[in-house]
């Protein structure tokens, strides 16, 4: 879906620039997954397994650009690329088209300064507009600051996933299920 780029100012007073992500930020975003797996447990992917080629990534950016209601934002800050939030549907079947899920990441230089909670303030209007009813998302369940925003945004948990991810010492994480209706 095609976005209307918007500009803020996050607590530190720096300009943020949020916008669709173009074919020319696959790189970018490919790196930016490379980096962010190897900065926070709570991603889904190993830095390895983080294969895509530039040309699968920019499928991915058409894809989401020529969706009707889905959405793939990247945040900006002096020209570079500090993190990205998603708006897709759970399923293409009609008894789903009421349900959405969404999805947020940033550097971790770039946590607790209020960007988080403006990408996805915006998801979710664009998600209402849309026509979606509810939105849904995954936690892990001890990332007690995403669980404190996605709160502060009006998610409530409905359910933990027990042993949601395995990680490669063999230790598990639990998952939490999180709903908003719009």
């Amino acid at each position: 879906m095609q976005f209307t780029a918007m500009r803020f100012k996050d607590k530190l007073g720096r300009e943020v620039v949020l916008r669709n992500a173009e074919e020319s930020d696959a790189s970018a975003l490919i790196d930016y997954l490379k980096i962010t797996t190897t900065e926070t447990p709570y991603l889904i992917r190993e830095p390895e397994e983080v294969t895509m080629t530039i040309e699968q990534e920019k499928s991915f950016i058409r894809r989401a650009k020529d969706a009707e209601r889905e959405l793939l934002l990247i945040a900006i800050i002096d020209g570079k690329h500090i993190g990205n939030c998603s708006l897709m549907n759970i399923a293409p079947y009609k008894r789903y088209g009421h349900r959405c899920a969404v999805a947020i990441a940033l550097y971790q230089e770039f946590c607790g300064c209020g960007i988080g909670k403006v990408m996805m303030k915006t998801v979710l209007d664009v998600a209402k507009t849309v026509g979606y009813e509810q939105a849904e998302l995954e936690v892990i369940s001890d990332n007690k600051n995403a669980i404190a925003l996605y709160r502060n945004m009006g998610f409530e948990k409905y359910g933990t996933f027990p042993n949601n991810m395995k990680y490669s010492d063999g230790t598990y994480a639990n998952a939490d299920w999180m709903m908003k209706q719009l």
